[in-house]
C-alpha cells in the first residue's frame, strides 16, 4: 500500500467500541441525508468555555438528524450525580481534571454530535480515546467574544485557574492543547452567530472527509487531464506535460470577519491558519503543520515579526522580507517547504532536489533542506545550478559555503534561463528520469517557485503586510492597498495575486522589472518575444530573467483555466520563442497587474535619494520597485514595496549608488562599512555570521551544455546515495 493509501485508511479508521456510556444512533444506517458520509463516526466539537460548543452542537445535530451529546450535561453530571461546578468546588482543579478524564475514557458513542467540556483536551489519555471515534472540530473563537460571553454567564473562574491568573491567561494557555487534538479548525469571526458557526462546522467536516475534492491540475491540461493531490504536487514538482501545477478549484475565500481575527496575531499564527485552509488535513494534519510552521518561523529569523512592514516616506511602506538566515525573501518559503516536502515523501525512494537560481533561491534552499532531521536528509539531496557570472560575490559565497553532504552548488557559464530550461528539460526527458529511478532508486524534484510548495507560503507574507497596516492603524480592513514587487520569474507577484483571491483587499499588483524588462513588456504589449532578446546583466541580478515561468500560472488564471490555450501559447514560446496573448485576455490581465521597468541609472539614484530623505538603504531590487511604484501609483492608497533582499547582498552596487570611495575588497568589511552609512534597516545577523564563518572553497564550474548538467546530476546521486560508509 502506498503512503497516500495508508493515510486514507487511517482517516477511515473512525470506529469506537461499546463502553459503559454508549449512545448509538439506530437510524444512521438507513438515512440518506447529507450526513451519510459520517457512517458510525462522531463529530466532536472542542473549544474553550464560552465558545458555544453545546449550542452549536445542538444546531449541527438538528440539521443532520443526529443525537447531540453534551459531555457536561449528559455524561459527567449523571456519573457524578452532582453539578459540574459542585464537583469542581469539592475536589479542586487538579483532581477534577483527572476524574473528568477518567469518565471520558469510559465514554463511547457513534453517529453523534459530541460537545466536549472546555477542559477535556487537557487530559491526553481521554482525548486519545475520544479522537478514535470521529473528527475533532475546534471552535477557534475570538478571545474578546469568549470573555464577554463568560461575563454574561457570570462565570468568573474556570478549571485550572489559580490565584493571580486571569481567565484571559488561562484561555491563552489552553490554546496549545486545543491545537494538539484538532482535525479541523473553525475560525470564528467576531460576532459570528451560532447558526453561522454551525454552518462552518458542517463545511469543515465535509472538507475533512472529502479529500478527493481538493485536486491540482496542470496549467496545460484539458478538461480530462489527470488530477493529483497536494503530496503528489509537492514531491513531483512539475507535471509531465511541461506545465505547472495549480489548484483545480482556486484558493479558498476568507470572510472579512475571519481576516479581522488575524490582525492581532503573530506571523506563525497567521501562517498556520492560512495554510490550514490551503492544505488538506489528510495530506498534512493540522497538528503536523503547526509544528512545521513554528519551526520555520522561529529563532531562525532575526526579528519576531518575521516580515515587518516599515514606513518609508509619505504613503509608501516597505515589507522587509530579508530577516531570514540567508537575507532574502526566499527564506519565507524555503524554511517551510523542505519540511512539507519531507513529510509528503513516499517510502522506498531517494529524492534529488534540482534548483536553478539567479542569486537568492540557491542559498535559501540549501539552508532550508540543511535544517531537516538526519533521517530526512539521508533521503534527500539538493543540487543547485547558478550562472557563474550572474550572481553577486556575496551570493556566490553564501551558496558555496553552504555546500555540505547531500547538498552542492554548481555554477554554469551561462545565464539563469539556461539553468532553469535545463532542469525543466530533465523533468521532461522520460529516458533520463526512468534511468535514475531504475538504476539509483532516485526521483527528481524541484524547489524553485515552479514547485507549488515553494509558492504557497509566499501568500502568507503578502497577507501579513496588509494585516500589519490594519494593526498599526494605517488602514481599516476593507481599505485598498497597492503592492509593488521587483520580479523576473513572477512567483512573488503571483503569490500576491493569490492573496487577493483569498480576500486581501489588494487593488493593484505592480510588477517592477529591471532593464531586462521581460515582465513589463509582456504586460504592456501582450507580446512575449525572446527572438532577438539577450539577457543583460544588471545590478539587480535576482531578476535578470527572460523566461518567466510563473507567468504561465497567471495566464492560466486570467484565461479562466483554459489549459489547451495555455499549452498552445507556452509550447509556442518553447518552440518559436514568441507568442501573442489574445486581446480579450490582455484586457483581463491588465485589470490584475500593472508593470514598468527601471534603468540602471534610476535604480542607483533611488538608493541615493531614499537614503538622503529617509535614512533608509535599499538594496538594488527594492530600488527597482521604488522607482516603478513612484511612476505608476496614483497616491490614493498606501503602497507596500516588497523588499526582497538585504542591501548587504549587493554591497558594491550600493556603494556605487551612495558614491562611497575606498571600498574594502573583503565582503565582511564591505558589510560593516555599509552598516555605518545606514541608520536603517538594521544588520542581518545571519548574513554577518555567514561571512565571518565562510569556508573558502573551490566550486565546480560547468560549460553551458545540457548533457554536462545531466552528468552533474548523476554524479550527485552517486555521491549522495551510493557511497558506502
Amino acid at each position: 500500500m502506498d503512503l497516500r493509501g495508508a493515510r486514507q485508511l487511517g482517516l477511515r479508521a473512525f470506529r469506537c467500541s461499546l463502553g459503559p456510556y454508549c449512545i448509538r444512533n439506530s437510524r444512521l444506517s438507513t438515512r440518506t441525508s447529507a450526513a451519510g458520509y459520517l457512517r458510525e463516526k462522531n463529530i466532536i466539537i472542542m473549544g474553550p468555555p464560552g465558545a458555544g460548543k453545546t449550542t452549536v452542537g445542538r444546531i449541527v445535530a438538528h440539521r443532520l438528524g443526529l443525537p447531540a451529546v453534551d459531555v457536561d450535561d449528559d455524561v459527567l453530571e449523571p456519573t457524578w450525580k452532582m453539578p459540574v461546578a459542585a464537583k469542581l468546588a469539592a475536589v479542586g482543579g487538579e483532581r477534577f481534571l483527572e476524574e473528568e478524564g477518567q469518565v471520558l475514557r469510559n465514554f463511547s458513542a457513534s453517529g453523534c454530535i459530541v460537545s466536549l467540556t472546555g477542559s477535556n483536551p487537557l487530559h491526553p489519555e481521554a482525548m486519545q480515546h475520544v479522537k478514535q471515534s470521529g473528527a475533532v472540530v475546534y471552535l477557534d473563537v475570538d478571545g474578546e467574544d469568549i470573555l464577554q460571553r463568560l461575563h454574561r454567564m457570570k462565570v468568573d473562574r474556570i478549571v485550572g485557574q489559580e490565584a493571580g491568573r486571569s481567565i484571559r491567561d488561562i484561555l491563552q494557555y489552553r490554546k496549545q492543547f486545543y491545537e494538539r487534538w484538532l482535525d479541523a479548525r473553525v475560525l470564528c469571526g467576531r460576532g459570528d452567530t451560532a447558526e453561522e458557526v454551525a454552518e462552518k462546522v458542517l463545511q469543515a467536516v465535509e472538507r475533512f472527509h472529502n479529500h478527493a475534492a481538493e485536486t491540482y491540475v496542470s496549467t496545460r491540461a484539458d478538461g480530462e487531464g489527470s488530477k493529483v493531490h497536494f503530496s503528489d504536487v509537492v514531491v513531483e514538482g512539475l507535471p509531465p506535460d511541461g506545465g505547472l501545477y495549480v489548484p483545480e478549484n482556486g484558493f479558498p475565500k476568507i470572510a472579512p470577519r475571519e481576516w479581522l481575527r488575524l490582525v492581532g496575531m503573530s506571523y506563525p499564527e497567521r501562517a498556520l491558519l492560512l495554510l490550514e485552509k490551503c492544505i488538506h488535513p489528510s495530506e498534512v494534519s493540522a497538528v503536523d503543520l503547526r509544528e512545521m510552521v513554528y519551526r520555520a518561523y522561529g529563532s531562525n529569523f532575526s526579528t519576531k515579526e518575521v516580515a515587518p512592514v516599515k514606513h518609508l516616506m509619505d504613503s509608501t511602506y516597505v515589507q522587509e522580507l530579508f530577516h531570514g538566515p540567508t537575507a532574502s525573501f526566499k527564506d519565507l518559503a524555503s524554511q517551510l517547504m523542505p519540511q512539507i516536502f519531507a513529510h509528503c515523501l513516499p517510502p522506498m525512494c531517494n529524492y534529488l532536489i534540482l534548483v536553478a537560481t539567479s542569486g537568492d533561491t540557491g542559498s535559501a534552499v540549501l539552508s532550508g533542506f540543511g535544517g531537516l532531521c538526519d533521517a530526512d536528509r539521508r533521503r534527500t539531496a539538493v543540487l543547485v545550478f547558478f550562472p557563474e557570472d550572474g550572481v553577486s560575490h556575496i551570493q556566490k559565497l553564501q551558496m558555496t559555503s553552504l555546500d555540505r553532504s547531500h547538498a552542492k552548488a554548481v555554477s554554469v557559464r551561462s545565464d539563469f534561463d539556461f539553468c532553469q530550461r535545463s532542469i525543466k528539460g530533465m523533468f521532461g526527458e522520460a529516458g533520463l528520469t526512468g534511468h535514475l529511478a531504475v538504476e539509483y532508486g532516485t526521483v527528481l524534484s524541484t524547489a524553485n517557485s515552479i514547485n507549488w510548495a515553494r509558492l504557497l507560503p509566499q501568500v502568507v507574507y503578502h497577507s501579513a503586510a496588509y494585516l500589519n497596516l490594519c494593526r498599526d492603524g494605517v488602514i481599516q480592513f476593507g481599505d485598498p492597498i497597492d503592492v509593488c514587487i521587483p520580479t523576473g520569474n513572477f512567483g512573488n507577484a503571483m503569490s500576491a495575486l493569490y492573496a487577493k483571491q483569498m480576500g486581501v483587499p489588494i487593488r493593484e499588483v505592480i510588477c517592477a522589472s529591471n532593464r531586462n524588462r521581460i515582465v513589463s513588456d509582456f504586460v504592456n504589449t501582450g507580446e512575449y518575444d525572446l527572438r532577438k532578446r539577450r539577457l543583460m546583466p544588471s545590478r539587480s541580478p535576482a531578476i535578470d530573467i527572460l523566461k518567466s515561468s510563473n507567468l504561465e500560472r497567471f495566464v492560466y488564471h486570467v484565461s479562466g483555466g483554459d489549459g489547451p490555450l495555455v499549452k498552445d501559447l507556452f509550447s509556442g514560446l518553447d518552440e518559436r520563442r514568441h507568442f501573442s496573448l489574445p486581446e480579450p485576455l490582455l484586457g483581463k490581465l491588465r485589470q490584475e497587474v500593472r508593470a514598468d521597468w527601471c534603468s540602471e541609472h534610476d535604480c542607483l539614484a533611488a538608493i541615493r535619494s531614499v537614503r538622503t530623505q529617509a535614512g533608509y538603504v535599499l538594496d538594488t531590487h527594492t530600488a527597482v520597485a521604488k522607482v516603478v511604484a513612484d511612476r505608476l501609483r496614483d497616491q490614493t492608497c498606501p503602497v507596500v514595496i516588497s523588499s526582497t533582499a538585504h542591501y548587504g547582498k549587493c554591497a558594491p552596487a550600493v556603494f556605487e549608488a551612495l558614491q562611497v570611495e575606498n571600498i574594502p575588497e573583503d565582503p565582511l568589511e564591505q558589510l560593516r562599512k555599509l552598516q555605518c552609512a545606514a541608520s536603517r534597516p538594521g544588520k542581518n545577523r545571519d548574513l554577518m555570521d555567514c561571512l565571518k564563518d565562510r569556508k573558502r572553497r573551490e566550486h565546480t564550474v560547468c560549460e553551458a551544455d545540457y548533457r554536462v548538467l545531466v552528468e552533474q546530476v548523476e554524479s550527485m546521486i552517486q555521491d549522495s546515495f551510493l557511497k558506502v560508509m
